[in-house]
């Protein structure tokens, strides 16, 4: 459905008629009159010392897409002044999901608050005569003014980053079928040992005092778009400068509200030393260096604590070839077209005796 812009200038000027009353009487206007197929408003406002009349192009057609043009009449202290307005549509440009919902066009949202609160009601009564459902509406940095807008016309934060705020509206009176918030953050450990039996580990700057003088495996978190073989090697050369290579994924363990609420995956994987030299990242680290296995295990921290002690007993069994991880293999599904990474146990070498213990 086209409609018109309203000269809010014009109609502000007007002592008698609050800029929040013009909103409000536009946009009960607009919802009341969406569900129909022309352009239609009122012919004339009227108040002390302005006298003003608007002329719109009547159409029935809700797909055209030329621009409509707005001419306001009006007169202040007798002398007429002519305001001309040109827009496509008064509803916010917006891409359709492929759930039947729109997504809001960051780049192309109001600047003016007055506007945009207009301009936000229409696109809703909008959307709702054409059945949409989801409304997904981001918010870049600069204009942050405009989230309390959004916020006070229904819709609720959904998740944050640096740069913007996204913000959802549910459009039916139904459950809200939108997906959450990610729920996870995804942590890897890399199990490296060189062929002295030694393994590499490090003591954190910044750690709890319960893991006090604990010596450990290099961990961290996996950055967007990061595969977790990537990302755990990453991590070693970054916290010890070794450079590694990825072997295979031994185990993970599943927590829940742990930061923020939010539920943690952490993956325990093997890698294969291809450097000796430690350079220590002076950031995070306050040492590393290549430990003995015998010395590692025998530490009391991991001695008391069943979850460090099984992924040992995981890791040494490994080694004495009695178990076998999850390898990587990259595929490409059907469902989705994409390149995915598949991890899985396999056995290529008919003479490894690997079992799960």
């Amino acid at each position: 459905m086209e409609l018109k812009f309203v000269d809010y200038k014009a109609i502000s000027m007007c002592k008698l008629v609050s800029m929040e009353k013009v909103m409000k009487f536009s946009s009960s206007y607009v919802d009341s009159k969406l569900m129909f197929g022309v352009n239609v408003a009122p012919k004339f406002c009227y108040c002390r010392g302005l006298l003003m009349k608007a002329s719109y192009d009547a159409t029935s057609s809700v797909t055209k897409k030329n621009f409509l043009v707005d001419t306001f009449s009006y007169q202040i202290n007798g002398t007429n002044h002519t305001s001309l307005y040109f827009r496509d549509k008064w509803v916010l440009d917006a891409s359709d999901d492929e759930y039947g919902g729109v997504l809001i066009n960051p780049e192309r949202l109001p600047s003016n608050p007055d506007e945009f609160t207009f301009v936000l009601r229409a696109s809703l009564s909008h959307w709702k005569v054409k059945g949409r459902k989801g409304v997904w509406l981001k918010l870049p940095l600069e204009k942050c003014d405009l989230v309390p807008i959004a916020v006070k016309e229904g819709f609720q934060y959904h998740h944050a980053e640096k740069g913007y705020v996204m913000l959802t509206y549910w459009i039916p009176d139904e459950p809200c079928m939108l997906p959450s918030n990610a729920s996870h953050q995804v942590g890897v450990g890399g199990f490296v040992i060189n062929d002295k039996n030694e393994v590499l580990v490090v003591q954190e700057k910044h750690s709890a005092p319960t893991l006090s003088g604990l010596w450990k495996i290099p961990t961290g978190f996996i950055v967007e778009s990061e595969e977790i073989f990537t990302g755990v090697v990453r991590e070693v050369k970054e916290e010890t400068g070794i450079d590694t290579e990825f072997v295979e994924v031994m185990a993970f363990r599943h927590a829940h509200n742990v930061a923020f609420e939010k539920s943690d995956l952490f993956f325990v994987c093997l890698l294969r030393p291809l450097s000796k030299q430690i350079m220590v990242d002076d950031l995070e680290i306050q040492a590393a260096k290549w430990m003995p296995l015998v010395e590692f295990v025998e530490q009391p921290l991991i001695q008391g604590d069943d979850m460090f002690k099984k992924i040992i007993d995981i890791f040494i069994a490994r080694l004495g070839k009695r178990y076998c991880g999850l390898s990587v293999h990259q595929l490409v599904s059907k469902f989705d077209d994409k390149l995915s990474t598949l991890y899985f146990n396999t056995v290529d070498d008919p003479d490894l005796n690997c079992q799960t213990s």
